[in-house]
């Protein structure tokens, strides 16, 4: 999925989220938008989070 067409969806989702809700609702959602981004990357191994999960005493 294209950045435009992921960006498209996003929108709408929290535009549904303040037509239907409140600010606050719309900001939870945002939130778990955000989260799922970050773990799909991961997922699909755009972003490696292993120097931030090894440990200090590992270098």
């Amino acid at each position: 999925m294209s950045s435009t067409a992921l960006g498209t969806v996003v929108g709408l989702v929290l535009g549904l989220a303040v037509a239907f809700g409140t600010f606050g609702q719309m900001l939870i959602v945002a939130l778990f938008a955000l989260i799922g981004f970050f773990v799909a990357k991961v997922a699909a191994g755009q972003l490696d989070l292993s120097p931030y999960l090894s440990g200090r005493g590992k270098q």
